[in-house]
């Protein structure tokens, strides 16, 4: 049985990675050959190593220390087994006690202890960092000003956005912002349920609609956050047209845009939100000329396009 003493902290190598590599490594390890072919790790996630981990995966980080809402890894184990993001998609599902584990972990700041794991692949200037937690991400200096901004909605707002469909919380214990997501119900979520969140829109500092099937309307709810910090759209049908009204955000420092359609004529649009900082833009349709023209028109704008 596993250790699960509120008092201990918990022990990365010890109770974390027998779980991790029995249910997860198989899938998210250093690329091998098999058969022939080249294996690489999914969605160019490794968890064969605490550099690895912290580096994350295609889609960014997936770890926070101090926050386990904030952090992938423990987002997608906890997700329903028919979601395309559960973790392990196949196999044996993290039992409650390893969730539990985890996410403890994670909020005792996500500490590997010494461990490094494999070095296979391993960047030199990981090998004096590789068991420091991931930092606080630059966007929550801009959270603790802009609390001082608004006030804590009533039950009843947010009581109506959940029955929506909506998933509602705090960035932080007793902070008035708000991060809102439909990963229960990514099939569900279309541009009416959107819609939906307005009464919120005074709070919403990060929204989550990756893998829904919203369209470009939706945008136009979207637009009307003034307080957005973050964005995900990743695997869905925006395109270049709803951009559009995106650009009233004067706070958007994130867009993730992985798998949509966006195209350079998007990132048009993108050139005008001065505050943007981290543009995610893999597998989608623009291209490195786009993305040239694109951070000379966003001096300091670090876009991932591969």
């Amino acid at each position: 049985m596993l250790a699960t003493s509120s008092f201990a902290a918990v022990s990365f190598e010890k109770e974390i990675l027998p779980f991790l590599n029995k249910k997860c490594v198989d899938c998210h390890r250093a690329p091998y050959e098999e058969n022939g072919k080249k294996k690489e790790p999914k969605a160019g996630l490794r968890l064969d190593a605490s550099w690895a981990i912290l580096k994350g995966s295609e889609n960014g980080p997936v770890l926070t220390a101090g926050a386990p809402d904030k952090s992938g890894i423990y987002e997608s184990v906890n997700l329903p087994k028919d979601d395309d993001a559960h973790m392990p998609p196949k196999g044996e599902d993290l039992t409650k006690e390893e969730i539990t584990l985890l996410k403890k972990w994670i909020e005792e700041g996500a500490d590997f202890g010494g461990w490094i794991g494999s070095k296979d692949g391993m960047p030199a200037d990981a090998q004096t960092s590789s068991s420091k937690p991931v930092k606080p991400r630059e966007h929550d200096l801009l959270f603790a000003a802009l609390e001082k901004e608004v006030k804590p909605l009533s039950d009843a707002v947010l009581g109506a956005a959940k029955e929506a469909g909506a998933q509602v919380a705090a960035v932080k214990v007793e902070s008035p912002l708000l991060r809102v997501d439909f990963l229960t119900g990514v099939s569900k979520c279309d541009d009416a349920k959107v819609e939906s969140v307005l009464p919120l829109k005074e709070n919403i500092v990060a929204l989550d609609l990756g893998r829904t099937v919203i369209t470009d309307a939706a945008l136009k709810s979207v637009g009307q956050l003034p307080r957005l910090v973050t964005l995900d759209l990743r695997q869905t049908k925006i395109g270049d047209a709803g951009l559009e009204a995106l650009t009233s955000l004067k706070k958007l420092h994130s867009i993730n845009l992985y798998g949509t359609q966006v195209s350079d004529e998007g990132l048009k649009h993108l050139a005008k939100i001065k505050s943007l900082n981290n543009i995610y833009l893999w597998q989608s349709k623009a291209t490195k000329a786009g993305v040239k023209h694109l951070a000379a028109a966003l001096p300091g704008v670090k876009v991932s396009i591969e």
